[in-house]
């Protein structure tokens, strides 16, 4: 009979463990976390708001399935004390690549595009490009050679493509593009992405493809990439093909008047380091903090969207669970695998970190500097937002801000220490 019972947990077990891990509410003990510990998050985060470091932030931590930590500290409006929401609507900016990247690696498991493929193979002015060798700022005006091979779409996954960034980028991509009115991505309305990814063809690029790593409008282009591939548009593809089979329900291009209350405050440091509510243009162009309010055609695959912690948390323990949650898979297991290893070589990252297809990695020799395990992957977004997978330990982490300008963002280190600080098994 004790047999037979166990045979019969096995089986479940086994069962279980195919399913893969779904989200749910637990102790930080059930999840392997100490709870005294874990209070040291509660104290971290209230300093830094005493301190003016910010003005709040929200942190969620999941372990096994089981969320450990999922709180709130400091106000979505320092005047008012209205405190700041842990399931509020942040502006996740550049978080958006993960899920473009997981867009573009769908298709390529359904053999509608190669990671080899050329762009030109579906943007034909990707064809024959030229790279910038002298810049002159007086007048924004170049040199350029041939590119000796074309930009493919691994090129973009990896930002080894040799494509900067529009406004935020360096000094002549700011140019260059802003001649072409190419922006970042952000708060765009009445355009079309298609025709923006074009024209960015059309102009040098900033290096050789695939010599440097530069951060730019890859992911754009790779959802340029996914509209043309897939035949709808970029908001259709995630909402059906990615947000609804997940369940996440809180995920927008446009957030719907319905929630928009929900939208957190953006803050910004001024001089001094005087915390203010952002009111003004961002990003040197006509976008204002409402830019998820406001109805768009142009849906950036590197920066457009907003979404939740608890959302997001959702996608990442897909990636954790080998592609798979609540029974739906959007990825086989060696997809997210070569999403998550170093796809870059000895390209130089700037430190001992890597890069995969769509994420930065910890490699053994970087481990030595985080507390995190060699494999774990993340990004984050440009008004604050932070996350990371650690496979080894099972572990899913955000923290989540929203300022504009600021300086201390030594607290996200601070808060992935405390973190694994916390871990008991």
């Amino acid at each position: 009979m004790k047999r037979n019972l166990l045979s019969i947990l096995f089986v479940v077990a086994g069962a279980l463990s195919a399913f893969g891990q779904i989200i749910t509410a637990s102790t930080p003990e059930a999840a392997g976390f100490s709870s005294e510990r874990l209070k040291r998050i509660d104290v971290a985060m209230n300093d830094w708001v005493n301190k003016g470091y910010l003005n709040g932030a929200s942190a969620l931590i999941i372990r096994n399935g089981k969320m450990a930590y999922y709180k709130a500290a400091g106000y979505d409006d320092l005047n008012t004390k209205a405190p700041l929401p842990k399931d509020g609507i942040f502006r996740i900016a550049s978080q958006s690549k993960a899920i473009t990247s997981v867009a573009i690696m769908m298709l390529f498991e359904e053999g509608k595009l190669l990671l080899s493929d050329p762009v030109s193979l579906y943007i034909p002015s990707f064809k024959g490009q030229s790279v910038m060798t002298k810049f002159n700022p007086a007048d924004t005006s170049y040199t350029a050679e041939p590119a000796k091979r074309e930009v493919t779409i691994k090129d973009l996954l990896t930002h080894t493509s040799g494509i900067g960034y529009a406004q935020i980028g360096s000094k002549e991509a700011t140019a260059i593009y802003a001649k072409s009115n190419l922006t970042a991505g952000i708060g765009m309305k009445d355009a079309n992405l298609k025709d923006a990814m074009t024209t960015l063809g059309k102009l040098p690029l900033m290096h050789q493809p695939g010599e440097r790593f530069t951060y730019g409008l890859n992911t754009d282009l790779l959802g340029a990439l996914v509209e043309i591939i897939s035949g709808v548009s970029l908001d259709e593809f995630f909402r059906i093909r990615i947000f609804e089979p997940l369940g996440m329900k809180d995920t927008y291009f446009t957030v719907p008047q319905s929630k928009a209350n929900r939208l957190v405050n953006l803050y910004t440091e001024k001089q001094g380091g005087i915390l203010e509510k952002a009111t003004v243009q961002m990003l040197n162009g006509p976008v204002t903090p409402n830019y998820p309010l406001e109805k768009t055609t142009y849906f950036s695959g590197g920066a457009g969207l907003s979404s939740t912690m608890y959302d997001y948390a959702i996608f990442l323990q897909m990636l954790l669970n080998d592609g798979e949650y609540n029974g739906k898979r959007l990825l086989a297991k060696n997809t997210v695998r070569m999403m998550t290893v170093n796809q870059v070589g000895d390209v130089n990252m700037g430190n001992d970190d890597k890069f995969g297809l769509g994420f930065q990695i910890v490699t053994d020799k970087s481990s030595g500097r985080t507390p995190a395990q060699a494999g774990t992957y993340g990004w984050g977004g440009a008004f604050g937002t932070s996350y990371w997978v650690d496979p080894k330990e099972k572990m899913v982490l955000l923290i989540y801000r929203q300022m504009q300008a600021r300086t201390h963002n030594e607290v996200i280190e601070k808060f992935r220490a405390l973190v694994y600080g916390a871990l008991e098994e």
